[in-house]
């Protein structure tokens, strides 16, 4: 990139420069810039919505049969998986993830339109039972302009999981990626160009959710604002969407319980853990983040995922052998700082980490070590309120009826991790466990057709799953009158 040229955004389909400020996206590695753009600005937000419902209503892309629409979203796949290097590479630049896993979450991007592509064509409406003389049928129709939200985490990933479904469903789509990481939305309304989406039905704009985000939610013409953050700001799109009567999605924030019992196989449970914990260097909403092990082995399995954690190779993320890369900012890695000498002063100890790595790449990148906190009860605040960065509190617990409540105290319900070799304590602790996703002998494991959500202040909704389509779609019932005679409420005419 030109780091001389400004980047365009995409307003309704036309590329030009925001009329907001002049911004740097940083290289987390480095802290160097990597590109320069101007944010959208609230003038662009009414740019982008009128256009985008004009596109919806006059373009014909809302009233293409599904499996015309299909081959577009197929078309998308194509490319995206013809391009995996260059997008990998400019993710890696935009939020300092290792390269091995940009590549992963490049090939998820592609994997996702496939899904929705399938899932367009394949969408069955149906004939419901008749009660009367009527043929009653459900059909689905799209919205018209709807709103994804993105955070900076996974960008390629979660824009493609809200896009690919709000595209195949027929509707017009107003993109806010993170201001911190707008690189990949910009390639992706590039790509949906390229492969035959019509001119402003997808529109990217870059910028301050405080500004941009709460113009999009406002705006009368959104029907639906799907989005992933934090929860205080999800917490405030509901009450925009309450007051609107509109539909949201919200896939919000997470203290996850990962539960390692004394009969698991401790070498799977190591590695789930710590890839559970410490991939992504922690930056991840559904990161197990509270560890509970059994008395009965704590000390034994502690050693060993102490170890485990310190070899982790912390560094530049271009290296193919790099595990754990730079947190997104030095805010960020700040804030990570506090909560660590939270733990401390809370009665906690540092088993491992706690300090940045020094020398070399690490004085220019915001980098932390991957980090272990132990001698904290589950009420404290080290245990309760999310962290998202690379640190984990680790608990022993004595009998399940024990584990389950500390496992069940908190106000998220995201996700949780299971360690055992008996399917029926599997069973019965994954069922009482409050959580929106559980993972059993694994962790951490992605599926595009298996519904993602969360419960209480993790969020409200579903994404993903082959009925991800719906929620981007309006349902109408139909009634077909059968009967031979007029209806005889209004008598004999």
């Amino acid at each position: 990139m030109n780091l001389n040229e400004t980047l365009p955004i995409c307003v309704a389909g036309h590329w030009r420069l925001g009329q907001g400020d002049r911004y740097a996206t940083l290289y987390p590695a480095t802290g160097e810039a990597v590109a320069y753009l101007n944010a959208a600005s609230v003038a662009d937000v009414e740019e982008a919505i009128v256009g985008a419902d004009k596109a919806f209503r006059t373009s014909g892309w809302a009233q293409r049969k599904p499996h015309e629409r299909a081959v577009v979203l197929y078309k998308i796949a194509q490319i995206i998986r013809e391009r995996t290097e260059e997008l990998a590479q400019l993710q890696r630049l935009d939020n300092g993830k290792p390269i091995s896993e940009t590549r992963a979450l490049v090939a998820s991007a592609a994997a996702t339109f496939q899904f929705f592509a399938a899932a367009c064509e394949t969408l069955e409406e149906s004939i419901t039972p008749m009660r009367g003389d009527n043929l009653t049928m459900s059909v689905y129709e799209p919205m018209g302009v709807v709103a994804a939200i993105t955070p900076w985490n996974s960008p390629i990933a979660s824009e493609a999981q809200k896009m690919a479904p709000a595209l195949a469903a027929g509707n017009a789509v107003v993109v806010k990626p993170a201001e911190v990481t707008p690189l990949l939305a910009l390639a992706l309304a590039k790509i949906c160009g390229e492969a035959g989406i019509p001119k402003g039905i997808v529109s990217v704009l870059p910028g301050k959710g405080s500004i941009i985000g709460d113009a999009i939610t406002l705006h009368p013409l959104v029907k639906r604002v799907s989005f992933t953050g934090g929860t205080s700001t999800g917490k405030h799109i509901a009450h925009i969407a309450a007051d609107k009567m509109m539909p949201v999605s919200l896939e919000l924030g997470g203290k996850s319980p990962t539960m390692v019992f004394e009969d698991a196989d401790l070498d799977h449970a190591v590695a789930g853990v710590l890839y559970g914990i410490f991939s992504s260097s922690g930056e991840s909403c559904i990161a197990g983040s509270r560890l509970f092990v059994a008395r009965g082995i704590y000390e034994v399995f502690m050693d060993r995922l102490a170890a485990g954690a310190a070899a982790l190779r912390v560094g530049d993320p271009a290296n193919e052998n790099t595990q754990m890369g730079p947190l997104i900012t030095a805010r960020h890695r700040e804030s990570i700082e506090s909560y660590v000498a939270l733990g401390v002063s809370e009665g906690g100890h540092i088993r491992t980490g706690g300090v940045r790595p020094d020398g070399g790449i690490y004085d220019k990148g915001f980098f932390y070590k991957p980090t272990i906190i132990e001698g904290v009860t589950n009420e404290q605040r080290i245990c309760q309120e999310e962290i998202f960065g690379p640190v984990l509190v680790a608990m022993p617990f004595d009998n399940e009826e024990d584990l389950i409540a500390q496992a069940n105290d908190s106000v998220y319900a995201l996700a949780a991790g299971i360690w055992t070799r008996d399917y029926k304590k599997a069973w019965r602790i994954g069922r009482a466990v409050q959580a929106g996703n559980v993972w059993i002998n694994t962790y951490k494991q992605f599926s595009i057709a298996a519904p993602f959500g969360g419960w209480r202040d993790s969020g409200l909704g579903r994404e993903k799953g082959r009925l991800g389509i719906v929620q981007y779609m309006e349902q109408k019932c139909m009634y077909w009158g059968l009967n031979d005679q007029p209806l005889p409420w209004a008598g004999q005419l």
